[in-house]
């Protein structure tokens, strides 16, 4: 954004190097984050409100379809991080995961690890964050 639009230089997003994405198909929750600061990101889906009724012999899967523009928001919050962790309850995460390789591979040649997290507290994501880093870091070369 251009100076002089209201945005003074302290405001915006600090560079973290770690991030973490916590994701289910209605949000997803981003933290950049060292062992001092962290910023945390908002990303909603584009059809949060969308239920699926899976009837008896209809021939679907009874599973929401993947919104490609809201993975691809969250794509794009995590474009700067150099090591990523997804984590999620269900199967938001390997679809992002899935996204990230096909669309963006140098993103997802980032990504650490996939695991899964039921419905932690920020607090709670952000400690798992750091802890998984501090490990993961000992594991690889850094740049």
């Amino acid at each position: 954004m251009p100076r002089g639009l209201g945005v003074r230089d302290d405001d915006r997003m600090k560079q973290h190097y770690h991030a973490l994405v916590w994701i289910d198909h209605k949000v997803a929750r981003i933290f950049h984050f060292d062992d001092d600061t962290n910023q945390t990101e908002i990303v909603h889906s584009t059809h949060p409100h969308e239920h699926l009724h899976h009837k008896a012999n209809s021939g679907d899967s009874g599973h929401a379809r993947v919104d490609k523009l809201f993975l691809e928001r969250v794509s794009g919050a995590l474009g700067n991080s150099g090591a990523i962790l997804i984590a999620g309850p269900a199967g938001a995460k390997t679809e992002l995961h899935t996204f990230m390789k096909q669309k963006h591979p140098q993103l997802a040649a980032r990504v650490s690890a996939v695991e899964t997290l039921d419905h932690p507290t920020d607090g709670e994501l952000l400690a798992h964050g750091r802890r998984f880093f501090r490990a993961d870091d000992r594991m690889r070369l850094q740049l």
